[in-house]
């Protein structure tokens, strides 16, 4: 195994290899951040994800050819820009791979003029909270409105 990684423009014939990075890395992800409620990013099916595919700048990263990672953002010029339902599988974590798929999101916000990048996340989760402030995020709110508390995270450009 060469141990490399490749990212790429998701096409729909990838919906089903995305279903099953986003089933992984949630489970991981509700079970690091003590949510005992069901996520809407684990309810996803296929076709929500080819609409999304066909709406937004959806990425896969694929490391040997495994499916390993997914992010999805909304970007548009003057606006902040939505980023939902990063993923990475089990097993692939702290080896670049989510470092990767946000650096190229930041490439494509600023390519399309938006103002800010915001995402939410579960603030116990501390791994992730660490991960985000390290790329420049910061805290812009929390809210308990998904039964949880999840901090509305900005990153400003």
């Amino acid at each position: 195994m060469e141990y490399s990684f490749t990212i790429r423009k998701a096409v729909k014939s990838d919906s089903a290899d995305i279903l099953e990075i986003l089933r992984n890395s949630f489970a991981q992800y509700v079970k690091n951040s003590g949510i005992t409620l069901p996520l809407e990013a684990m309810l996803d099916d296929i076709p929500a994800i080819e609409r999304d595919i066909e709406t937004m700048d959806v990425f896969i990263a694929h490391m040997d050819g495994m499916p390993v990672g997914t992010v999805r953002v909304a970007a548009q010029r003057g606006a902040p820009a939505q980023l939902t339902k990063l993923g990475v599988v089990t097993g692939f974590h702290n080896i670049g791979i989510g470092k990767s798929l946000m650096n190229l999101v930041d490439k494509v916000i600023l390519a399309k003029g938006a103002t800010s990048l915001e995402l939410y996340t579960a603030s116990k989760n501390k791994g992730l909270m660490r991960f985000y402030y390290g790329l420049g995020f910061y805290v812009d709110s929390t809210s308990k409105d998904r039964g949880y508390i999840r901090a509305l995270m900005r990153k400003d450009y």
